[in-house]
C-alpha cells in the first residue's frame, strides 16, 4: 500500500480522509452551512483587531493543494486579539481555497448561499508552545474566514498575491513575499460569525475557534481565473489545474454558532 497522499481526487478526497485521518469523522468538523435563523446574538462577543507586521511576510507558494502565504511566527510581531479569543493568537499563514467557476469554492456556506473563494488567516496560540502543541488543544488555533465573491471590479487587496502567481505556477513552487499588510484583505465591516470547529484539511484537527466574516471581499472573475492557472502538477508534469480544493459541508451536531451584530 503505498502512502497514502490526501488531496481533492476522487481517490484521495474528502470522502476518504477519515480512512487515514479519523479525526475527519469527529464532531467537530468544518466547514458548515451557517443558517440565520439558528444563529445566537451574543451580546458579550467583544469586537476583535488584528496589528500585523507587514515585515513577517516571507514566501508565497503552491503545496499543490492551495496557495499559501507565510509568517514568521516566531515572536509576537503579527498578532490577533479580542472577539471570542483569550489572549493574543499569531498570525502563521494565509491560504484560499476555491472553485472551478464563480458560482461555488467556499468551504462555509451562508444560508445557502456559496462565495467564489475562501481566505483563512490562520494563527496559532502561543501559550501552548509551538504550533504542533497548539494543534492539540481546543484553544490552540484561531482562523478568520474571509469570503470572495465576483463582482465588477478588480480588487487592489488581492492584487498583491495574485500578481505573484506566475512565480508558483506548479506544485512544490515558492517565492520570496516581502513586506506585505494582511489586514488589507480585511472588509470594511468587522461582524463575524464564530463556532468551534476543525481545520478543513487532514488531519481535520479540532483546535479552532472559527471567525468568519459576515461582509465579503470583492474580487474580479478575471482574478479569480488567475487563481485558477495553477496546477496541481509538478513542473514536468501533465497539466492538472488546481481547482475545487473546498472541503463539503460538515455536520453540524449541536454546536451553536454565535454572532456578534443582529
Amino acid at each position: 500500500m503505498a502512502q497514502f497522499v490526501w488531496g481533492y481526487e476522487k481517490d484521495n478526497g474528502p470522502e476518504r480522509w477519515h480512512e487515514n485521518y479519523p479525526m475527519a469523522k469527529g464532531d467537530k468538523q468544518s466547514p458548515i452551512e451557517i443558517n440565520s435563523k439558528d444563529v445566537r446574538h451574543d451580546t458579550s462577543l467583544a469586537p476583535w483587531h488584528a496589528s500585523y507586521d507587514p515585515g513577517a511576510a516571507k514566501t508565497i507558494l503552491n503545496n499543490g493543494r492551495t496557495c499559501r502565504v507565510v509568517f514568521d511566527d516566531s515572536f509576537d510581531r503579527s498578532v490577533l486579539r479580542g472577539g471570542p479569543l483569550t489572549g493574543a493568537y499569531r498570525l502563521r499563514q494565509l491560504h484560499l481555497h476555491w472553485g472551478s467557476s464563480d458560482d461555488h469554492g467556499s468551504e462555509h456556506v451562508i444560508d445557502g448561499v456559496k462565495y467564489a473563494a475562501e481566505l483563512h488567516m490562520v494563527h496559532w496560540n502561543p501559550k501552548h508552545g509551538n504550533f504542533a502543541g497548539a494543534l492539540k488543544q481546543p484553544d490552540g488555533v484561531a482562523v478568520v474566514g474571509i469570503f470572495l465573491k465576483v463582482g465588477k471590479t478588480p480588487k487592489p487587496e488581492m492584487k498583491r498575491i495574485l500578481e505573484e502567481i506566475d512565480k508558483i505556477k506548479t506544485k512544490g513552487k515558492e517565492a520570496p513575499f516581502q513586506h506585505f499588510d494582511p489586514s488589507i484583505l480585511f472588509p470594511k465591516s468587522r461582524d463575524y460569525w464564530t463556532y468551534h470547529g476543525s481545520f478543513t484539511t487532514p488531519p481535520c484537527e479540532e483546535c479552532i475557534t472559527w471567525i468568519l466574516l459576515r461582509e465579503p471581499i470583492e474580487v474580479s472573475s478575471d482574478q479569480m481565473a488567475k487563481l485558477r492557472s495553477l496546477s496541481k502538477n509538478g513542473e514536468n508534469e501533465p497539466v492538472n489545474p488546481l481547482v475545487d480544493n473546498w472541503r463539503p459541508l460538515q455536520p453540524v451536531k449541536g454546536r451553536i454558532v454565535r454572532a456578534s451584530f443582529k
